[in-house]
């Protein structure tokens, strides 16, 4: 190489290198150009797959499975709150399967009336074993599932029955437990000795263990619920 190619080589170099110093500006748009997006390419967006939790922003899809008689749905067995995972289902004649509908009016009877009671009321009875009640329904819809039997309280309102009997029995209980909160408690008297009648009979003759020990832990509250209530 020849000096005059030398020392136009060095010359030209040295103009880059110059503009390159005066013009912070352009060697930082540089980085950035070549830069991958942090939190953009390299987290490649892919659908979740059904049944995949809520970490990392995914779906949940778990809910969309079903549960029949203790199997799973969306990842729970069905009667997980209700202490019937583990419990095994029987046979229920047509009189059972009635009294078992029938026992769903009467918890959502329960229920409905002790909220009314404790919204009119400063009672913490009332919102203890409305609460309650709220599970003890949810024990029996379990069931009603489990023996693919319809539920007589699917999508009715606070204080609305199917049944004209239980209808009655709540206007005429609510009616008089608004009177006074002395009046509240003995219609609660009412609904706990009533419901210790009807499971009485109901259990007579069940041979199924999931129906024998929803009824028989119905039966421990309401006596329970009934002392409560100055039974």
């Amino acid at each position: 190489m020849n000096k005059k190619t030398i020392v136009s080589s060095a010359i030209t170099t040295a103009a880059v290198v110059a503009a390159l110093i005066a013009t912070p500006a352009l060697t930082a748009t540089a980085r950035t150009v070549d830069a991958p997006e942090v939190g953009a390419s390299m987290h490649t967006s892919q659908p979740s797959a059904p049944g995949e939790g809520t970490q990392g922003g995914r779906l949940n899809h778990g809910s969309m499975g079903q549960n029949i008689g203790g199997q799973k749905m969306g990842g729970q067995k069905m009667g997980g709150g209700t202490g019937l995972i583990d419990v095994a289902g029987g046979t229920l004649t047509d009189d059972q399967k009635a009294e078992l509908a029938a026992m769903a009016e009467e918890e959502k009877l329960a229920q409905d009336l002790y909220a009314a009671f404790d919204a009119q009321y400063d009672a913490m009875v009332f919102t203890r074993i409305a609460k309650s009640e709220s599970r003890h329904l949810d024990a029996v819809r379990t069931l009603l599932e489990r023996y693919e039997l319809t539920d007589p309280t699917v999508g009715l309102e606070a204080g609305e029955f199917v049944s004209d009997d239980t209808q009655a029995l709540y206007d005429t209980l609510l009616a008089d437990g608004s009177v006074s909160q002395d009046a509240a408690m003995e219609a609660g008297r009412t609904v706990e000795e009533t419901d210790i009648a009807d499971l009485t009979t109901a259990t007579a003759g069940v041979t199924a263990p999931d129906v024998l020990k929803v009824y028989e832990r119905l039966l421990a509250a309401s006596e329970k619920h009934l002392a409560a209530f100055g039974g």
